[in-house]
């Protein structure tokens, strides 16, 4: 039986404007709780910080980098299969990962299978919305944002309550089950009545040659397809800022880790240090629909670039203050600082890859820009757990995240500054190029009644720009 369509911009796009912002809360505002539980899995499993921040990282990893194969099968079965298919895989992970008797079955559960459940269900319900939203498209973005600052905020609270009666296997238990509620986000979003994808999210057009025979042609134009290696070599910008994120993302997300038990460490009470994490995602509940805003400004287009940049220096300088004092005042100050500074990036992360990347290349471009971040995910948090290790105080986390938000600023900002001067320069020669161009192509030859050749040549002498 045939299913029903639902229209563009109708009444059932807000509900799946709600689905996909509960969806948004479930899954990438879950990491940020992985905290909470870090001491009591290091005593479990008497393993170091090292060993023990592998979970968090590699469950964010995937939730990243998994863009590239949700894409394949949401162009295969579509949005509302790949959501719900997240969520089982999501519930399972959670579900198994409280039978774990190792470390190594907690990466395999909770990291690998949860992560690339929630990274179907996560980017499925984003594509989704642009099928739904043409002219409104921005605002239901946005306002599907918000999802993610809930989950920051409802997570770490939820998750202190839990592990006090139930211990982290059972509260990792209850968790599977409220992952499957993925599903019935998924089951919202009925398939659209149009035939032209979301502009946004289509791909480019297979090139026209004649494939080679063999699946090793087709696993390279599905490469090509999804993986923009081609516009990393070629295009300056994109390679500058997919360097920069990379050396950013380094440090960026050690503070959702470790924050809570270098609170705990200094003797914050355990309730009021998962308060910390609360404190950042009710924040951003309320500042990053307004960096949006901003940022979304006419005014501020040739400048994203620069904002996402001070935003990101912002970022690492906060977590010097952190690093200073263990002080819950002063924690309070530093999570609504922080709180600022992961809003503007939050809001400007993909609209400055959209600004330098052509729109009909941004599916792939987005692809491996991902990819590339999952890569500096996985690694951040075991680097900082080995200094932990070797150093026996948090402190320096806080020391390694701002020095990579503050270099990777200084690098993305000097090298844009650096393209902007050479483009300048080279905008006057090829003005004079032209002007000569247009010149040559001026001057007509004409056949006097004499039988004589004149030559005429229109004056462009005051042609100053182009």
């Amino acid at each position: 039986m045939p299913q029903a369509l639902e229209r563009e911009e109708g009444c059932w796009a807000w509900a799946v404007l709600l689905a996909s912002l509960l969806n948004q809360g479930l899954t990438l505002g879950f990491p940020t709780c992985t905290g909470i539980f870090f001491t009591e899995l290091q005593h479990d499993f008497q393993a170091s910080n090292s060993e023990t921040s592998w979970f968090p990282s590699i469950l964010t990893a995937v939730l990243h980098a998994g863009g590239p194969l949700c894409s394949i099968l949401v162009a295969r079965f579509g949005c509302r299969s790949t959501v719900m298919l997240g969520g089982v895989l999501a519930g399972l992970g959670m579900v198994t990962s409280s039978f774990s008797r190792t470390l190594s079955q907690l990466y395999i559960t909770a990291g690998l299978i949860t992560g690339l459940g929630m990274c179907f269900s996560f980017q499925s319900s984003i594509t989704v919305l642009g099928f739904y939203f043409t002219r409104r498209r921005v605002l239901a973005n946005a306002l599907a944002s918000v999802g993610v600052s809930l989950g920051i905020m409802l997570w770490p609270l939820l998750s202190r309550y839990l592990l006090e009666d139930l211990g982290w296997r059972g509260t990792f238990l209850i968790f599977g089950g409220v992952l499957l509620h993925c599903c019935v986000c998924g089951a919202i979003m009925r398939p659209v009545a149009t035939t032209v994808a979301p502009e946004t999210r289509e791909g480019p057009p297979p090139p026209l040659k004649i494939p080679a025979p063999g699946s090793l042609a087709a696993c390279s134009r599905t490469i090509q397809r999804h993986l923009a290696f081609d516009i990393l070599r070629h295009n300056p910008g994109y390679r500058v800022y997919t360097l920069g994120v990379m050396w950013m993302i380094l440090g960026f997300p050690l503070p959702h880790v470790f924050l809570v038990p270098y609170a705990v460490r200094h003797g914050v009470d355990e309730h009021r240090a998962a308060l910390l994490i609360s404190i950042i995602g009710f924040s951003n509940v309320f500042l990053r629909p307004v960096a949006g805003l901003v940022a979304g400004q006419r005014k501020f287009a040739s400048h994203r670039k620069y904002l996402f940049i001070l935003a990101v220096l912002l970022n690492g300088l906060t977590n010097l203050v952190c690093a200073a004092s263990a002080n819950f005042r002063v924690l309070v100050a530093y999570c609504l600082a922080y709180s600022v500074s992961m809003s503007g990036i939050g809001a400007l992360l993909f609209q400055v890859l959209m600004d330098i990347v052509p729109m009909d290349r941004f599916s792939s471009a987005l692809g491996l820009f991902t990819i590339l971040e999952g890569v500096s995910i996985l690694i951040s948090p075991p680097m900082a757990g080995f200094l932990v290790d070797a150093t026996g105080s948090f402190s320096y986390v806080f020391y390694m995240s701002g020095f990579f938000l503050i270099s990777a600023a200084l690098f993305m900002g000097g090298s844009f500054c650096a393209l902007q001067k050479k483009e300048k320069q080279g905008r006057p020669a090829e003005a004079e190029g032209a002007i000569t161009e247009a010149a040559a192509e001026w001057c007509l030859t004409l056949e006097g009644t004499d039988g004589s050749n004149k030559r005429l040549c229109p004056e462009i002498m005051y042609v100053t720009s182009v």
